[in-house]
């Protein structure tokens, strides 16, 4: 089943000379059941995509469709994994958790049990009351994906949920990622990450678009056959990221 269709994506915005092109005819198309990674050069308009598909901006033209009905406003199927964790200080763990689910109106009882579920999932349990100021990185970004596992999406977004933390969190948070994925009390089944890291992109997803330079357009819809957990000193694996390297450089 079609998930996101996009058709004919444009973007621009206001310059004081004019205006710049970000995005430029993009057609793509997410079923369930996928895992889909974006890639391309830094700027060419990753983030952009993933804001439009969440409902946060506009295309200038073009459609974008949530289940084949046009998006209007916040798409409330989706949530999102930011880079810089987006954690409210002033708020202990399981209350950064509770926040989406207060939001659509869950009462307390529910919103305490449904965040305990998943910040243990996440690996979090006994750091309920905590706050963000006493977790390392790689643990702000645990709760935020409990925070957006929380509302159980059809879709989660992640924009670059990797890229300021350590080499050593960031491989063990994708082994991790992975493991959620493929737990059955989890409904999550569809991811649309955008990385810059063409490895990353590689070891998690089934499928890879490569974007152009800006104004973004796609270059290539690349499926990745390889089987998980996928080793990343294989040739095959290898000839995938030379191919996708290629196609950017």
């Amino acid at each position: 089943m079609e998930l996101i269709r996009l058709e004919q994506i444009r973007k621009t915005y206001p310059q004081p000379q004019g205006t710049i092109t970000v995005l430029d005819g993009i057609d793509l198309s997410i079923p369930t059941d996928e895992f889909v990674a974006i890639v391309g050069p830094s700027g060419c308009g990753k983030t952009t995509l993933l804001r439009i598909i969440n409902g946060l901006i506009t295309p200038t033209s073009g459609r974008a469709l949530y289940r084949g009905n046009p998006l209007n406003g916040v798409n409330l199927g989706c949530a999102m994994v930011f880079q810089s964790f987006a954690l409210l200080p002033w708020l202990t763990v399981r209350e950064n958790v509770e926040l989406g689910l207060e939001a659509r109106g869950m009462n307390a009882e529910q919103r305490a049990r449904k965040a305990n579920f998943f910040i243990d999932k996440v690996g979090l349990d006994g750091y309920e009351e905590a706050y963000p100021r006493e977790l390392s990185g790689g643990m702000k970004q645990r709760v935020g994906l409990a925070r957006a596992m929380a509302v159980e999406p059809e879709l989660l977004l992640m924009d670059e949920p990797f890229s300021a933390l350590d080499a050593l969190t960031s491989v063990a948070l994708r082994e991790e990622l992975l493991d959620l994925w493929r737990d059955p009390e989890i409904p999550l089944r569809t991811l649309l990450l955008v990385t810059h890291i063409i490895e990353e992109a590689v070891e998690l997803a089934d499928r890879v678009i490569v974007l152009s330079n800006r104004p973004a357009r796609i270059l290539k819809d690349l499926a990745v056959p390889l089987n998980r957990p996928r080793n990343k000193k294989s040739e095959e694996f290898g000839q995938f990221v030379d191919q996708i390297f290629s196609l950017i450089a």
